[in-house]
């Protein structure tokens, strides 16, 4: 049986819950369950706090999980990426007093010290690293540090704090589904796959419309689909029938050209599952 750790709480939880899903499987119902057994597909899930997930899949107690980028080198463990899972967005910067222009010989304060030592060691920079376990913003102000390094979004909290985010990020991190080097087999290869089906679907839309015989090579330059667009003769004479994929942020202008171009009948419908 196939054993992967799940966030238990946070912005990872819901969203990674969903994806799985929306893949097949069984979820927990409530949310103080800790653990969720899926018999129809041979899993049994584990709700976890995403920080220890990692050190959870590394140690082999379980064989998968998804976490956070952030907190996959925030633990050290050597586990592998196995799927970006394009969600759980956050980016991590530097903040200080608009003052301050250097990382050189500063108390950097921090809930993420293996992200700042990665990001200081590649780059030869000696600072002084302060570990917190949250609420960072304070620790300039306090005196415990001279500048931060923290998840930055519309920087707002940064702000009220009196601090400007610094430099380049240290780190762009997502959800990430996490194994170790040496594990492989079929269930994995298998949820691996349907969880990029969940990816494609999200990104992609199917896009049906008649249009003339005669600007059908126009039309399917617009809607080349993955293999390629199918296409269909209809009753009335000089017109086919096309569908075909397309990604879901680019629709409305395609559809626009497309009625331009004399396409009628055009139609858009989700897309809940999928293989490639």
């Amino acid at each position: 049986m196939l054993r992967i750790a799940i966030p238990n709480k946070g912005t990872l939880s819901q969203p990674a819950s969903e994806m799985l899903r929306e893949a097949g499987y069984r979820q927990r119902t409530d949310e103080r369950d800790l653990t969720c057994l899926d018999a129809d597909n041979d899993v049994e899930f584990f709700y976890l706090r995403p920080r220890d997930i990692a050190t959870y899949v590394d140690s082999g107690d379980l064989d998968l999980g998804v976490t956070g980028q952030d907190l996959l080198v925030d633990s050290g463990s050597p586990v592998r990426e196995l799927l970006k899972l394009g969600f759980g967005g956050a980016t991590f910067r530097f903040a200080a007093p608009s003052s301050a222009t250097t990382l050189d010989g500063q108390r950097i304060a921090t809930s993420y010290p293996r992200v700042v030592e990665r990001y200081l060691a590649e780059r030869e920079i000696k600072a002084q690293i302060v570990q917190l376990d949250g609420a960072v913003e304070n620790a300039v102000r306090l005196g415990v540090a001279d500048l931060i390094a923290d998840v930055v979004a519309t920087g707002a909290t940064l702000r009220q704090a009196g601090l400007t985010p610094i430099g380049e990020p240290l780190l762009v991190s997502e959800a990430v589904l996490v194994g170790r080097e040496e594990v492989s087999g079929g269930q994995i290869a298998q949820l691996v796959r349907r969880l990029q089906g969940v990816l494609v679907a999200r990104r992609y839309v199917m896009l049906v419309y008649d249009v003339r015989a005669d600007q059908l090579d126009h039309a399917c330059a617009l809607t080349p689909g993955i293999e390629g667009p199918t296409i269909s003769q209809l009753h009335r004479e000089g017109w086919v029938a096309v569908q075909a994929m397309v990604q879901r942020v680019e629709v409305h202008r395609i559809m626009d050209e497309l009625y331009d171009l004399g396409a009628r009948a055009i139609l858009v419908t989700d897309i809940h599952a999928c293989r490639l």
